[in-house]
């Protein structure tokens, strides 16, 4: 029985960063529709050598904002840190004490997935602490 619970919980931990995934760039992507910034979403971007090796190097997706150059830096700054949002969903259940201990695994691993794709990336960080000098960039072109 210890194996199928082993098995199961790789198979949802698989299945929790993936869907985790994609929550994460639409957590950007939403900020950035609400303030009305054209954006494209782009999945396994400048990958054409197959889903493994996009899967094993580089960027799995990516959101590409197009400010006008007038936006405000908070917008961006907001859009580039949304993630950490996913992480409120998980932190309820723990609170209400809905996530079991060591013998849900299976739990375990699909919190442990999501919660992976809650962190924002460094890529994510630089834009909330450099919003501005990318959109003065973005003016000046």
């Amino acid at each position: 029985m210890i194996g199928f619970d082993v098995i199961a919980a790789v198979v949802v931990l698989a299945l929790a960063v993936a869907g985790g995934l994609v929550a994460h760039e639409y957590a950007h992507a939403a900020v950035l529709r609400l303030a009305g910034i054209d954006y494209s979403l782009e999945y396994s971007p400048d990958r054409t050598d197959g889903v493994v090796t996009a899967l094993a190097s580089g960027r799995w997706a990516v959101v590409r904002p197009r400010p006008t150059g007038d936006e405000p830096p908070w917008v961006l700054r907001i859009a580039a840190l949304m993630p950490l949002s996913l992480a409120l969903p998980v932190f309820a259940l723990g609170l209400g004490g809905y996530l079991p201990g060591s013998d849900g695994l299976v739990v375990t691993a699909a919190a442990i997935g999501w919660l992976a794709c809650a962190v924002p990336s460094p890529q994510d960080f630089s834009v909330a602490f450099y919003a501005h000098c990318a959109l003065e960039a973005d003016a000046t072109r």
